[in-house]
């Protein structure tokens, strides 16, 4: 009865050895399809999702990013919401929802005014009245453009506004059909310096840091040095004032923790990389002491507390499902080994058995016939004893009793 138990757990825990292997192999061996919401395809941050995917597929062949070209921060924060991209690019003014958390905090990007030589701007409070490029509806760059003309007493009631295309916005400047245009770039941006240097446009500097930011916290004070868009004829002519926002990389929280800290570590370790790529990646920061606006992924923030994963952390999956295995391995052979000593117990039962039955049968024994054969039985039993060494040692002993007796009803 215990063998018929305890050979269908044998046989279950067995195939839970298998099955839990095969998940082992199958995790190691998964390729993860990830969307990176990014920007428009002419803009910095399609340039960088392109350099970044490039990458993390050279330095970690399982995971796959495909790069999808946006509207720019709203969309991208909306895409991250619905889980319809897992990663996205977004300046760090732009409202966040619950399932989004952060990875990494990257570069500044500053706010470029850019205004005809022959218009007389030369500062925002003298876009009063001009007509203003603005980046499309639904960018990073036209969502700050509106508390920052605030700021100096503008709507769009004093102004005319025409949102448009990047390409469309620069070319509609450089010919006069507008007299300015706002941008919010990374700093060095070549479109922008073949802008400038026309010599029919110029940079116009946004001061007041420290009063914007009493309204808007999230900016930063920032400077354009002389000579960022032409060394030669200095463009800007000297070290020119700005402010700037973020842009953050940030993951949807499902996102599994092994694979944003590949990503993680891909930014920092492979740096070198992405700057060869794309130049303006030297500017991402090593660290994350600043406030991002919402927690870190639970992945990103292993790397940035370690340095890098220790190995239980990195492998805890792993070795958790190996321990199963271990686990159910053991078990198994527990339960093999049990099923052998019920095996073995009713062995030695029946051979106690056939002894007290072999010298019943010599009691009643009438003749020397009879005896002889009852000695070849007990030469059959000598031959098979049951279970181990000293088991069977007894057993022989048992016998050999048993056959002095027989050897005794002879000779009487």
């Amino acid at each position: 009865m215990q063998g018929k138990v305890v050979l269908p757990v044998v046989v279950l825990s067995l195939v839970g050895v298998v099955a839990s292997a095969f998940f082992v192999v199958r995790e190691h061996t998964r390729t993860y399809r990830l969307v990176l919401a990014s920007g428009g395809s002419t803009g910095e941050y399609y340039a960088f999702s392109q350099a970044f995917a490039e990458v993390v597929a050279r330095n970690h062949p399982t995971i796959a990013i495909e790069v999808l070209e946006t509207d720019g921060s709203l969309q991208n924060m909306d895409l991250l919401k619905t889980n319809a991209a897992q990663l996205a690019l977004v300046q760090s003014d732009t409202p966040v929802q619950p399932p989004v958390r952060a990875v990494a905090l990257l570069f500044p990007e500053l706010f470029h005014l850019l205004a005809r030589t022959d218009t007389n701007i030369n500062g925002v409070a003298d876009l009063r009245g001009k007509r203003v490029a603005l980046m499309p509806k639904g960018s990073g760059s036209y969502a700050l453009f509106w508390p920052l003309v605030q700021h100096y007493g503008l709507s769009a009631d004093t102004m005319t506004v025409l949102p448009m295309p990047v390409d469309q916005a620069h070319a509609a400047l450089a010919t006069g059909e507008v007299d300015a245009l706002f941008r919010v770039i990374t700093i060095g941006n070549p479109a922008v310096g073949e802008l400038l240097q026309t010599g029919t446009t110029r940079l116009i500097p946004i001061d007041q840091a420290d009063a914007l930011q009493l309204s808007l916290p999230y900016l930063e004070a920032q400077v354009i040095p002389k000579g960022t868009y032409n060394g030669g004829r200095p463009v800007p002519p000297a070290d020119l004032p700005a402010v700037a926002v973020n842009a953050l990389l940030l993951a949807h929280e499902s996102l599994p923790p092994k694979v944003v800290n590949a990503l993680t570590q891909t930014l920092h370790q492979n740096r070198n990389e992405l700057v060869a790529l794309y130049p303006r990646a030297a500017r991402i920061r090593l660290d994350t002491s600043g406030d991002l606006g919402l927690p870190l992924h639970p992945g990103a923030e292993a790397f940035y507390n370690q340095g890098e994963p220790e190995f239980l952390v990195e492998y805890a999956e792993p070795i958790g499902l190996l321990l199963s295995v271990g686990v159910l391995g053991i078990s198994s052979l527990w339960q093999l080994q049990s099923w052998l000593l019920g095996k073995q117990k009713n062995r030695a039962d029946t051979y106690n058995l056939e002894i007290l039955a072999l010298i019943d049968a010599i009691d009643r024994a009438q003749s020397l016939e009879e005896l002889a054969a009852l000695r070849e039985t007990l030469f059959d039993i000598l031959k098979s004893p049951p279970g181990d060494g000293a088991t069977q040692q007894c057993w022989r002993g048992r016998s050999e009793e048993v056959g002095t007796l027989i050897s005794f009803e002879s000779v009487g």
